[in-house]
């Protein structure tokens, strides 16, 4: 059935989700485009009394579901036949294993019920039954966990909090879990939840729209087991677009995709030689791209994405690259005296980065070809840029759009998205630094 909704354009929300010391006030919009406000539970009157644990998917564990017609030793025989280092594998699951238990015994050792779950077990009533969800591994479980938490069509009036534990902390950065002196005092962390020792934080995800000509959905595809996943806990409804919106994007419905975004979004083709063709819309400038990919990120992304260590991230500033600027200058007599090319990029990149709870979006656009190419392309949006909404068609011949890294959706010639922030999406969590 569908259900005519405004859709186009959202007021958008003022900067998202700042807490109070009593409650939030969350902005938002209701069907007829009247903005409403919706009063979210109390902070203050969060209780801790019910745990969902979300384990990590060990690469060992990984293995026995991959083939589960092996028994123990015949599975032990693959990996090793393959050159695998089994007793490597062995070793790391029981490690996430054992602490895992550790997480669990702590959480009932301060009284708190406990279940554990994982990708494949995470379900619509777990989510609903918890008062806080706490994925334990590194910030990849934290991704899965962040991206089915507080779903788009779950019960007003709370949210469930997103906490993690690194079960790694020697070889794991987990920027997004608790400080790594909390992996070995577990129940410490939990006493400081349970008596509200801690700051509340806010995390922008981002809400991807499908737009279509009919109700159809593409099925997702786990990155991680390079299967079917169409998600068990939400189902919405398309709905309508009106006349204008219609026109506008050459649509007739939009449906929402039920996985928010914490880090980013990433559009382009599946083969990475093949040139990813993008049709983009930002706050109004309209460009067409060749390009490696578009990659869209929040604040929480923005760490990962433009200053991450060297060689992993698209817009981090290398001092070399920065030295040889430098050098150029100095030879056409534009520079007098010593810069530093190191204090100069790791500047640069601070500034790349942004705060989480911010509902701007950041989008970079790779590797980008235009006309007039080289050595002065012509043209187009900027590379890279901020937006509050994004529109992207495809034009691309077998292209996916991924999230987080984990989800992909076919995103082929014709296939269109909304992409945007809005504040009751954010998602909720602390701060104990």
């Amino acid at each position: 059935m569908l259900k005519r909704t405004s859709f186009f354009p959202r007021i958008f929300a003022e900067k998202c989700l700042a807490s109070t010391k009593y409650c939030r006030l969350i902005r938002t919009t209701s069907s007829d485009t009247f903005p409403t406000t919706r009063q979210v539970v109390p902070e203050k009157d969060f209780s801790l009394k019910r745990a969902l644990i979300v384990a990590k998917l060990s690469r060992y564990e990984f293995e026995k579901r991959r083939y589960p017609d092996l028994n123990s030793t015949q599975l032990e025989e693959k990996i090793r036949g393959r050159g695998t280092d089994y007793d490597s594998l062995i070793h790391f699951n029981e490690m996430h294993s054992n602490f895992r238990k550790s997480v669990v015994d702590a959480f009932r050792h301060c009284g708190v019920e406990v279940r554990v779950v994982d990708r494949h077990s995470i379900t619509k009533e777990s989510i609903t039954w918890a008062d806080i969800i706490v994925p334990v591994g590194g910030d990849g479980t934290f991704l899965m966990a962040a991206s089915r938490a507080d779903f788009i069509n779950a019960p007003t009036g709370r949210k469930v909090p997103v906490v993690g534990f690194n079960s790694d902390p020697e070889s794991s950065e987990g920027r997004l879990m608790l400080p790594k002196v909390y992996s070995a005092d577990t129940k410490s962390a939990i006493e400081r939840i349970m008596n509200h020792n801690f700051t509340w934080m806010h995390r922008s995800r981002i809400r991807i729209t499908h737009l279509a000509s009919n109700g159809n959905l593409p099925e997702a595809i786990d990155l991680h087991e390079h299967k079917g996943n169409n998600m068990e806990h939400l189902s919405l409804e398309p709905e309508l677009l009106d006349s204008h919106e219609q026109e506008l994007y050459d649509a007739k419905v939009k449906r929402t995709l039920p996985y928010l975004a914490l880090n980013e979004v990433f559009i382009g083709e599946t083969l990475s030689a093949r040139v990813s063709h993008l049709q983009l819309r930002a706050d109004g400038v309209v460009t067409n791209t060749k390009c490696s990919g578009l990659c869209v990120s929040t604040g929480t992304g923005s760490t990962s994405w433009h200053t991450s260590v060297p060689f992993s991230s698209i817009n981090r500033l290398s001092p070399k690259n920065v030295e040889e600027l430098l050098t150029i200058l100095r030879q056409g007599n534009h520079l007098v005296g010593h810069l530093d090319a190191n204090e100069i990029a790791r500047e640069y990149n601070r500034r790349l980065v942004f705060p989480p709870d911010d509902p701007r979006l950041c989008y970079s656009i790779r590797e980008e070809i235009r006309v007039g190419v080289w050595p002065n392309p012509k043209g187009g949006m900027e590379s890279r840029a901020f937006a509050s909404k994004l529109f992207i068609q495809s034009r691309c011949l077998d292209a996916s759009l991924v999230i987080d890294g984990s989800i992909s959706y076919p995103f082929n010639d014709g296939a269109k998205v909304v992409l945007e922030t809005r504040p009751e999406d954010a998602l909720l969590t602390i701060s104990m630094d």
